[in-house]
């Protein structure tokens, strides 16, 4: 079942680019979250996307809000993407393919590919319950971030 509008959730634990684990339910305790699932590292839409919430970063922060994204990507790859596009949030890889499943954030098939993430957002308080949800079925249509922004004020 995936991850609906005013219901708690699911909690993970990921790596990040330096390999260290980021519990969902830990970061929750500071604030509110915003989770960005993007398709893969290094591809044109993805790219203009993380650096488009990069130039947006500080906003987003002083809202409360911190931002995590997550791809299949590998942790050394999304390092090295991060790295070059100077991304300032932490990247998280569900190599694995668990969590973007759980969010209902996964296509069966991308590209040739199996289980890759679906672009997506999702606003989750910090009760642990989601507050803005947006999956898109079409990889070249990013979130709006002017309605994350207003999903965060409403806190």
């Amino acid at each position: 079942m995936p991850a609906e509008l005013n219901v708690k959730a699911p909690d993970f634990e990921l790596p990040n680019t330096k390999g260290e684990t980021v519990k969902l339910s830990d970061k929750l305790a500071a604030g509110p979250v915003v989770l960005i699932f993007f398709p893969l590292a290094f591809s044109g839409v993805c790219t203009e996307e993380m650096c488009e919430f990069r130039d947006n970063l500080s906003e987003l922060n002083s809202l409360k809000a911190q931002l995590f994204a997550i791809s299949v990507d590998s942790r050394f790859a999304l390092a090295a993407f991060a790295e070059k596009n100077n991304l300032e949030f932490p990247l998280l890889s569900d190599f694995n393919k668990e969590v973007s499943k759980a969010y209902g954030a996964q296509y069966e098939t991308f590209l040739g590919l199996n289980g890759v993430a679906k672009r997506s957002a999702f606003v989750i308080d910090k009760e642990g319950v989601i507050r803005y949800r947006f999956v898109s079925e079409d990889a070249k249509v990013k979130p709006n971030l002017n309605e994350i922004r207003e999903a965060l004020k409403s806190l």
